[in-house]
């Protein structure tokens, strides 16, 4: 479901406010995918998915945003240019050394211009609502106001805890008795001076260091609590997730058409009579579903090719490659230009490596090849 334009209440809210996208990782979780692209650069419900975040930033009001840059960092530019095709103004900063995350803030620091600065991770799929961050941020003259999710098993994250107030008493690294349930979920506001007396040309990690000094040294740091969608696409898992649920309109993007759809089937692809795509899956340009194909809840990138009878499920297809006649694909990841022969099983966790062709014949894999 898009998230539609901004009114007058939130455009208001959002005057005198920039964004900072911070898009510097490796994304080695993610390979090999990310061999060939930057993680949000990796086709997401067919586009790149930095397309659906700087579309809702553009949706919320936002226009001058910052991308701050290391890995591939001339795709990015090479791909959006100077922002005007969604209507913003981009400027791309390049992180020469890894500064950690509030390092990478500092980086960015000489190219704002306004007093409150939206600070985005560049690889989180979410529906938070912008200007109710903003507005929490001001209502409470917040120094760094952070945007807190509620997750239902805390324990893999550092939790924040906040007062009746909603202002940030600690930051808590991982525990198995954690006291709340709701944890940072990679998106903030920050009053520019913060952002500039942040440490410069060394890494400073924002958790660790930036957030517990401002908390020591009595700066109000404000939570923005709420229930909106919320994943970290950093795994395989979670990318094909994340694209089917965008794709079905699950969480809200303005780069796609409201509403949703069982698949998403892109110009120049084909699926022929009788193959199934489902559960938001996308087939991207120039791909080939035979007969008899199932792909279910997958992305396939552009000119992949699943034949007759494969079974493609919960996984990631690269350009060019081939799933074999009568293969199965579960929950694997299969590399750009990779062949898998006819009747191989691949099950959860499962890496094919570009370039890499496994023969037919009926072989199980469940490791990296």
């Amino acid at each position: 479901m898009s998230a539609g334009p901004t009114g007058p209440d939130e455009s208001a809210a959002l005057h005198g406010v920039e964004a900072v996208v911070l898009v510097g990782g490796l994304g080695t979780r993610l390979r090999p995918l990310t061999l060939s692209a930057p993680k949000p650069m990796l086709p997401t419900a067919g586009v790149p998915f930095l397309t659906h975040l700087l579309s809702r930033i553009r949706a919320a009001g936002i226009t001058h945003v910052v991308l701050g840059t290391s890995y591939r960092s001339e795709v990015f530019a090479e791909h959006f240019g100077d922002g005007s095709a969604l209507g913003l103004e981009l400027e791309y900063v390049v992180e020469q050394e890894p500064l950690d995350t509030a390092g990478a803030i500092r980086n960015v620091a000489g190219r704002l211009r306004e007093q409150d600065i939206v600070v985005c991770n560049g690889d989180i799929l979410s529906g938070v609502d912008l200007p109710g961050l903003v507005r929490t941020h001001r209502d409470h003259s917040a120094d760094a106001t952070l945007h807190l999710v509620k997750v239902d098993d805390p324990r893999r994250f550092g939790c924040v805890p906040t007062d009746s107030d909603g202002r940030v008493t600690a930051f808590l690294e991982k525990t198995d008795d954690p006291p709340v349930d709701q944890i940072n979920a990679g998106c903030y506001v920050f009053r520019r001076p913060v952002i500039e007396a942040i440490p410069a040309d060394r890494p400073v990690s924002v958790e660790r260091e930036t957030f517990p000094g401002l908390l020591d040294s009595g700066a109000r740091l404000q939570g923005h609590v709420d229930a909106a969608y919320w994943l970290d696409l950093g795994t395989p898992a979670a990318f094909v997730r994340g694209s089917a649920d965008l794709v079905r309109g699950v969480v809200p993007s303005e780069a796609l058409p409201a509403g949703g759809s069982e698949a998403l089937v892109l110009d120049g692809a084909h699926v022929a009579q009788g193959a199934a795509v489902t559960a938001g899956s996308t087939v991207g340009p120039g791909c080939a579903v035979e007969q008899g194909a199932e792909v279910t809840g997958s992305v396939l990138f552009a000119h992949a090719h699943v034949e007759a009878g494969a079974v493609v499920e919960r996984s990631v297809i690269g350009a060019g490659a081939r799933v074999g006649a009568g293969a199965v694909v579960r929950g694997g990841v299969i590399g750009d230009g990779a062949v898998v022969g006819g009747g191989c099983e691949l099950l959860d966790g499962a890496r094919v490596w570009p370039g890499v062709e496994l023969p037919a014949g009926g072989v199980r894999f469940s490791h990296d090849c």
